[in-house]
């Protein structure tokens, strides 16, 4: 290293913490993402059948929901949600109200398609290819009017009731929660 270059440093992010809310709102995005390929996916299933596109597909959407969305609304609940159930504001209490049923209905859709697609993951040809059609149907309903409360609303509101304290605290914690499932997950692989 000459002497005009800059020490080579940790990422700025990772120096100060983590933007919990920019984490958040990307999950957000993933998980749009992530439904897109799922409505893809029927349509695949029903066009080409059980191949190696459709397996690869299957994949990516069962990781995502099952680990990346249960980490989000765990966030959620623990830290955006809890806070917010207090308010004097009825409206965001009623919202709050919705969001964590939303959070069970979301959950118990999934349960309903998670053993479709991780049938057709493995590559097996067991799946029902309407019971995808209809249950992606309300689950990706579900899930667009659910994100789009929390971005619209909730979020906002958060960000204007927690401190940078809190923020910086919550964005840690989130951190560290899922580096722990990180090594978890290394250490049974």
């Amino acid at each position: 290293m000459n002497s005009n270059s800059a020490p080579v440093s940790r990422p700025a992010a990772a120096s100060r913490g983590m933007d919990a809310f920019r984490a958040l709102h990307s999950c957000h995005g993933q998980t749009l993402g992530a439904l897109t390929t799922l409505e893809a996916l029927v349509v695949r299933l029903e066009r080409e059948g059980l191949d190696a596109e459709a397996r690869a597909m299957a994949a990516e959407i069962v990781h995502h929901f099952s680990t990346v969305c249960r980490q989000h609304h765990e966030d959620e609940e623990r830290h955006v949600l809890s806070k917010l159930a207090v308010s004097a504001d009825q409206e965001i209490v009623q919202a709050v109200l919705r969001l964590q049923q939303d959070h069970d209905w979301l959950e118990e859709d999934w349960m309903e398609l998670s053993p479709h697609l991780e049938a057709v993951a493995a590559g097996r040809p067991w799946y029902d290819v309407e019971v995808l059609r209809e249950g992606v149907a309300a689950f990706s309903a579900l899930s667009l009017d659910h994100i789009e409360l929390e971005e619209s609303l909730i979020y906002p509101q958060a960000r204007a009731c927690l401190g940078s304290d809190e923020r910086r605290a919550m964005g840690r914690e989130m951190a560290a929660r899922r580096r722990a499932v990180r090594v978890e997950r290394a250490r049974g692989a």
